[in-house]
């Protein structure tokens, strides 16, 4: 079996770069997990490694989310702010207990799962918003600090100051989901699988959290969870479109 590689141009016989090598055979994993690699003739996200900070940039979105104006209204707010902006109800840069709560409920959990996912989220990522020592007597997040949340095992889409990395959100779907564009349940089990870093049980369920909740957000009818609409909740751009939607069938 051949060593895997992306054609390069030459210029009189010489290459004008290194090869880049993404598999070899003597370690199967690599051959099964394949990283995301624009085509030669359409490379229409230019520089895919570089972690993007107001824009979730995709292959099929180089640009964000343009409707309604979404990134040119955010464009002062990274990705990983402006995924948290819709539980900031009067945009002070605090999200409260209650502020999480009825973000989540607005979106179609029910009271228990609301609480459970305020006991979670406020329980774990408070602290290290916090700007002093102590940690705040209300389990307040701090957005200007919510970078400080990042944890491992995850996917690597949030860099750590909270930017938006176009190539590993890419590489989702190319490791883990055959280059579809959606994902299943099965991908996602898979996902936590590959990504599980060693002693690091804090980001083990921390992942897993996150992935019941997009599952369980999106709740797809056909078991698929489209690659659009986990973009969109990267960069926080669905949970308005959720909320109006659950509020237009009361």
């Amino acid at each position: 079996m051949p060593v895997e590689t992306k054609s390069i141009p030459t210029t009189n016989g010489v290459d004008e770069n290194p090869p880049v090598v993404t598999s070899i055979p003597n370690v199967k994993i690599t051959s099964q997990r394949k990283p995301f690699i624009q085509p030669d003739d359409d490379q229409r996200l230019p520089h895919t490694g570089t972690a993007r900070v107001n824009v979730a940039a995709t292959y099929e979105k180089p640009y964000g989310t343009t409707e309604n104006g979404w990134a040119r209204r955010h464009q002062d707010k990274t990705v990983l702010q402006q995924h948290c902006e819709f539980f900031d109800f009067d945009h002070d840069g605090v999200i409260w207990p209650q502020d999480t709560f009825r973000g989540f409920h607005q979106i179609g959990f029910g009271i228990i799962l609301s609480l459970v996912a305020v006991f979670i989220i406020h329980a774990n990522f408070s602290y290290p918003t916090v700007s002093g020592w102590l940690p705040d007597p209300f389990f307040r997040v701090y957005t200007a600090n919510v970078h400080k949340d990042k944890h491992g095992s995850d996917t690597g889409t949030y860099d750590t100051e909270g930017r938006f990395s176009p190539q590993h959100f890419e590489d989702l779907f190319a490791k883990y989901a055959g280059g579809r564009d959606y994902m299943t349940i099965w991908d996602v089990l898979d996902l936590l699988k590959g990504q599980r870093c060693i002693m690091d049980p804090i980001g083990w369920f921390g992942a897993f959290f996150e992935w019941l909740a997009t599952y369980l957000m999106l709740w797809p009818e056909d078991g698929k969870m489209k690659k659009e609409d986990i973009r969109g909740i990267y960069d926080g751009s669905i949970f308005p479109t959720m909320a109006k939607r659950r509020a237009a069938r009361k």
